[in-house]
């Protein structure tokens, strides 16, 4: 063994005590704005289904007329294949993984809408309505993962209707068994910080009054207004929100026609990649990262209705968008039409599949200190442990595959993908 190298050393130990308790509340602060993802699965697509229009049927409906548009349009993976450009090698894997999940989980996440889709005449019965089928389904076991509702925002000439809708969806909850695991609700049009504020302590009022936990009940904020993006002040708003929720806000939501309508943006060109949307959810990408909070991006209007062209040309237009969107990071959109719900998880599960082998085996090197031909660094490993992990909850991959490929259990996945603040170098001693 060669001579043990000499350390010196010329700080005494008190200037590093006294620069950490300088920092210390920086750090208590980093911990509480930024403590990460939850580590919960996070559906691919929203569904929204009028709260006069919902029943117990609804999420079973919307699979089998998904089901009924691929009889009709596209009866085998080669057609399906042929129509969205798919690789041959995933058209079979893609196409019975879709036809699967629609008969197993066609709906992932359900918002029964109270908002700019309703258009009941007795909003007390159906919000009431509503919270009996929800609990009734999660009962049951026929519910989505997720589901709740989309209440009227904080604006002044609907606010007292959308307070009363909210109180009697989640009693009617706590009447019928408590309110379950899957729970969310979506506060729309927001435009000040303090109309979250404000839906806080409408929560916190609820929960007293219960008796359940402080911040039990989460919500999602909807960004449709240019005002919830940047402030008069010019600062951005969409941060402060988040700030504003106090832990409460678990998504942010893009609305794609409501929004782009605020800029002035004409009717033939409101879409999710208009350059407008792009710029409003990079905003929103960069406000929630690190935060915990999950951004979802829209939908489009264009639906697959009436002769085979012309769904498929609506196919291939949902398809793309949700590619795109896959691409930038936006790994949850909105779905307005039961035939959505093909190109939905066509796009989702080629994108994963695709990639399944060179990530694991990206990975796996990470893991084994292989050399190859690129140079990962614990984020990457971080990035690469996430995206095998939403393949997972999707159906996209299998546990097994990604065993067999990676060499790692979920367990291990989930330690690489969260891994505690300061310490994305741990998972790689």
């Amino acid at each position: 063994m060669g001579q043990q190298e000499k350390v010196s050393t010329s700080l005494a130990g008190a200037v590093a005590e006294d620069i950490s308790a300088s920092l210390a509340p920086v750090d208590a602060e980093l911990a509480r704005r930024y403590p990460g993802d939850p580590g919960t699965r996070q559906p691919v697509h929203t569904v929204y289904v009028p709260g006069d229009a919902f029943d117990a049927g609804t999420i079973r409906s919307w699979g089998d007329q998904a089901l009924a548009a691929l009889d009709e349009h596209a009866p085998d993976a080669a057609t399906l294949a042929r129509v969205l450009g798919l690789p041959g090698d995933l058209a079979e894997p893609v196409y019975t993984r879709v036809r699967a999940k629609l008969e197993r989980e066609p709906v992932e996440d359900l918002r029964v809408d109270f908002e700019d889709g309703y258009h009941g005449r007795d909003e007390d019965a159906d919000a009431a309505r509503a919270a009996r089928l929800v609990s009734e389904a999660y009962a049951g076991g026929t519910a989505a993962p997720y589901t709740g509702i989309r209440m009227k925002c904080m604006e002044a000439a609907v606010r007292d209707r959308g307070i009363r809708t909210t109180d009697i969806f989640l009693t009617g909850l706590m009447e019928h068994g408590g309110l379950p695991g899957g729970l969310v609700l979506t506060l729309p049009k927001v435009t000040y910080p303090e109309q979250v504020t404000a839906f806080v302590r409408l929560l916190e009022a609820f929960e007293r009054t219960h008796g359940l936990d402080a911040g039990r009940i989460g919500f999602e904020i909807q960004i449709e207004t240019s005002q919830a993006i940047l402030a008069a002040d010019g600062t951005a708003t969409v941060a402060r929100m988040i700030d504003a929720a106090e832990g409460r806000a678990t998504g942010l939501h893009y609305g794609t026609f409501d929004y782009s309508a605020c800029l002035g943006v004409s009717a033939a060109h409101q879409a999710s990649d208009h350059p407008a949307a792009d710029h409003a959810k990079a905003i929103m990408q960069v406000a929630a990262a690190g935060t915990g909070v999950r951004v979802s991006d829209g939908s489009t209007n264009v639906l697959p209705v009436g002769g085979t062209e012309r769904v498929h040309e609506a196919w291939r237009l949902h398809y793309g968008l949700t590619r795109r969107a896959l691409a930038r990071a936006y790994y949850q959109g909105w779905d307005m039409h039961p035939g959505h719900l093909p190109t939905r998880y066509a796009a989702v599960f080629a994108f994963y599949r695709e990639g399944v082998e060179a990530a694991a085996a990206r990975l796996a090197a990470y893991v084994a200190r292989t050399e190859g031909d690129i140079m990962d660094e614990p984020a990457t490993a971080k990035a690469l442990s996430g995206y095998l992990l939403r393949g997972l909850d999707c159906g996209a991959l299998d546990d097994a595959e990604v065993a067999g490929l990676a060499g790692l259990t979920r367990a291990e996945l989930d330690a690489f993908a969260r891994p505690r603040r300061g310490d994305l170098t741990a998972t790689a001693q």
